[in-house]
């Protein structure tokens, strides 16, 4: 300070202004100094959302398993959905936008019965006490519609559940608006958001019965006319934050004693007055009646700000806390008892992480599961953003019991951390400041504990001048979203403000290659961002790159895995699109031409209006050859659509790579589809008797598979073999319901009797789909069928796998 005073010639009004910009420059060259080892370049990815209201909350971003963001706003939750489009030529970023609206009517916490707590609130409101009446009536939990006051609409908090929780395996969405109501909702069918379950309401329903104590010994505090009861019931009520657990089996038992496993998952809610509420849902959720219990823990910390699950493996034994931190500073690790969990062990007393009450509140925490290569175990780093500080702290279990090493990482930002964000899969940690300054953060482990090397990433230098609101990174750590405002123009304040959620890649097109190839997951959908990096790369310059098709290839000899056919029908498909001419017209456009529009007498063409105008313009109106790809029919639009490649340019070499193309994609989807016949005719052999009709047209599945003279697979020939001699010359065929007549197995798209009805066919089980009403899956790959109650299990279970072609969930 003294030495920018002097150098400035003693002037005040410079001394005043240079120890910001010298504080500042001091954390940039602090950061250059440790991050000189590596780079990282971030990139644009198109599109920015413009968001329609201002963004609320503390964390308004989250990034969902099943790539999914959250926009915490004044009005609603936004929620945009990555797609990795297979249809489409376009370069951009395909995203589906849904939003979750605010309830209407504000949030009363049940405090007592209505006639009561009325008359109290008449009571505090005119009350001569201006202590009683001032803070009655500014404290917006107990006023939550404000009358001179605005309203306190719009959304606090939002938290994705695990990866396969909702009724299509899904993640459910829970989020606590600004008057304090918990709810949980469910995208079921991908238009609309469904409110499975106010949690705020029952929770004030069980309190009320219980008489607002925890457990049976507890003295009554006083009755609702005391003004510190009435703050009492309201602050044990009044959630601050929530986080899901991990997915996790308990045991059930039937009513003939016998156990079978159940997949459950928990939702743990902070309350104003530090106690937490650990709910228990068993999967999949669909509502109130999936609730098994709730209990409540004491945390006994004061002002509790923000809590995390910690979940730790060790050994094979799972061990399970939860994480809370203050606005005072401290970080402590609470003891869960998980009843009737399979596998998890709880902590025997609280674990405190960091005890100073330095005023530093927590403003967000994150657990990471890490592997010690000095160490050779396991462990768990946990990080909490504290001021402009990142707080971490590391625990591993030894032979003399659970080892704690922590610390802060200083020279970050110059403003206190707004957002934090952390990649679960390589430990990754990115904090980002309101001017626009993002850190990543690396651990990396010394022979006792870790260090971090951070860099900065200034997203001036990719969106201009812009100010931050928060950050969240995807599943795989392909790309970083974050919420934007403009900033400042010649030392100007914008005079409005547009709040956009845009993308910055982090990782290049070379890595997310490398990852698809290594993959554990070997799950396309789950993978969507690194897929979108690949499908940019593509097409842009408009081939596959060579290492890729040649990896690729030896992954496919040496794994008999289908997940790698997937990936190389993926990169087929986007080579296809990338080949294609852009079509001159407008396609939602409609044309005046008189065309002639192939009405079905069937009422199983389509189930709604959307399939029969697909299915009208595949037929009836002559488009180029981007149309390929949609819909079901590959085979039957190739034959409409590649010579048209003729009559707009006339170039053979084009065309002739078009067919390769095209025959490339016609083989690898048969051979996908024979790999899931055979999965197929397993469940029938396993789990059928000699004369019982299993109602999937097994004769017709074998013979499809054997039709080809050049498909040589011994374990389908063996499995034909032992299907056939077990169903003892009976064919069992299917019957077209309009008519009556056989319908043969001749295509694996759909079913035509001899009267010309057609029926498609669901891909799962080869059924013939004879309903006005089926599923689609996510990218309109393929159909399948709705379960019918006369379904035995195993049909049941083979109706909730994914696409076979692309991975998706099916609709």
């Amino acid at each position: 300070m003294a030495a920018a005073a002097g150098a400035s010639g003693g002037s005040p009004a410079v001394a005043e202004e240079e120890p910001p910009l010298g504080l500042e420059s001091l954390v940039e060259e602090a950061a250059a100094a440790a991050s000189a080892g590596f780079r990282l370049t971030a990139v644009r990815r198109e599109p920015a959302v413009r968001l329609q209201h201002g963004v609320s909350g503390l964390e308004p971003l989250a990034w969902s398993e099943d790539h999914r963001v959250s926009v915490s706003t004044a009005r609603s939750i936004a929620v945009l959905e990555q797609l990795s489009d297979v249809q489409g030529g376009g370069q951009e970023m395909v995203i589906h936008r849904t939003a979750v609206p605010a309830p209407a009517a504000a949030c009363y916490l049940k405090v007592g019965p209505k006639k009561e707590v009325a008359e109290c609130r008449e009571k505090f409101s005119s009350s001569m006490n201006p202590t009683v009446s001032q803070t009655f009536m500014l404290d917006r939990v107990f006023n939550p519609e404000g009358k001179s006051l605005p309203p306190m609409r719009g959304f606090k908090y939002s938290s994705w559940s695990p990866l396969g929780c909702d009724a299509n395996g899904r993640c459910l969405l829970a989020a606590l608006t600004m008057d304090n109501r918990l709810t949980i909702h469910a995208n079921l069918n991908r238009l609309q958001w469904v409110q499975l379950v106010d949690l705020t309401e029952i929770y004030g329903e069980r309190l009320y019965e219980a008489n607002y104590r925890l457990s049976k010994a507890d003295t009554p505090r006083g009755e609702l006319e005391d003004f510190a009861e009435f703050q009492r019931r309201h602050s044990m009520q009044t959630p601050v934050r929530m986080e899901w657990s991990g997915i996790c089996t308990t045991q059930q038992v039937k009513h003939n004693n016998e156990c079978r496993d159940v997949g459950s998952v928990l939702l743990a809610v902070l309350f104003e007055n530090s106690n937490i509420a650990v709910w228990q849902f068993q999967l999949p959720f669909l509502g109130k009646e999936s609730i098994t219990s709730c209990n409540t823990i004491e945390s006994g910390i004061s002002s509790p700000s923000v809590l995390s699950w910690w979940e730790y493996e060790h050994n094979n034994r799972k061990m399970s806390g939860l994480i809370v931190g203050s606005a005072f500073g401290p970080v402590k690790i609470l003891p869960v008892n998980l009843k009737a969990v399979k596998g998890y062990f709880t902590l025997r007393q609280p674990v405190v992480l960091w005890q100073e009450m330095d005023q530093l509140p927590v403003h967000s925490i994150k657990c990471i599961p890490l592997y010690h290569p000095y160490q050779k175990c396991s462990c768990s780093l946990v990080v909490a953003a504290r001021g402009s500080y990142v707080f971490w702290c590391l625990l591993l279990i030894s032979k003399a019991g659970l080892n704690v090493h922590n610390s802060h990482v200083t020279g970050l930002h110059s403003l206190p951390i707004v957002s934090m964000t952390a990649d679960k899969q390589n430990g990754t940690v990115y904090t980002c400041s309101s001017d626009g300054k993002v850190r990543q953060l690396i651990p990396i482990f010394t022979d006792v504990a870790l260090k971090f090397e951070h860099q900065l990433i200034k997203l001036s230098e990719v969106f201009g001048s812009v100010r931050t609101h928060g950050i969240a990174v995807s599943p795989c750590g392909a790309y970083l979203a974050v919420i934007t405002t403009e900033g400042m123009t010649n030392g100007l304040h914008p005079v409005n403000k547009n709040y956009q959620v845009q993308f910055v890649t982090l990782k290049t097109f070379e890595e997310a290659a490398a990852q698809l190839l290594e993959s554990s997951v070997q799950n396309l959908f789950r993978q969507v961002d690194l897929t979108d990096l690949v499908r940019w790369k593509i097409l842009k310059e408009k081939h596959i790159p060579q290492f890729l098709q040649e990896a690729l290839d030896k992954k496919i000899e040496s794994c008999s895995s289908t997940y790698f056919w997937r990936f190389k029908l993926f990169l087929l498909r986007i080579l296809y699109q990338s080949m294609q001419k852009a079509p001159s017209e407008v396609m939602w456009r409609p044309s005046h031409e008189d065309t002639k529009i192939l009405v079905s007498d069937s009422p199983g063409m389509g189930s709604t209006e959307d399939d029969q105008e697909e299915g009208t313009s595949k037929r009836a109106s002559k488009q180029s050859l981007c149309d390929t790809g949609k819909g079901m029919d590959i085979d039957d639009t190739a034959d409409d659509s590649l010579p048209q490649s003729s009559e707009i340019g006339g170039h053979e070499p084009m065309e002739e790579k078009l067919l390769e193309v095209q025959a490339q994609i016609e083989a690898v989807e048969m051979h996908l589809t024979r790999e899931h016949m055979k999965r197929v005719l397993g469940e029938v052999y396993l789990h059928t008797w000699i004369t019982e009709n299993t109602s999937i047209p097994t004769r017709g599945v074998c013979d499809f598979l054997m039709s080809d003279d050049g498909y040589e697979d011994r374990t389908a020939r063996v499995l034909i073999g032992h299907i056939l001699k077990k169903m003892n010359k009976q064919t069992f065929p299917e019957h077209c319901s309009l008519c009556k007549e056989i319908l043969p197995f001749t295509d694996r798209k759909q079913a035509v009797c001899s009267n010309g009805h057609i029926w498609l066919r669901c891909f799962l089980t080869y059924q013939s789909c004879q309903s006005l009403v089926y599923r689609r899956c996510l990218l309109h790959d393929s159909i399948a069928r709705h379960p019918t109650p006369e379904d035995p299990e195993w049909i049941k279970r083979l109706l909730q796998g994914p696409c076979t072609f692309c991975d998706s969930p099916v609709f």
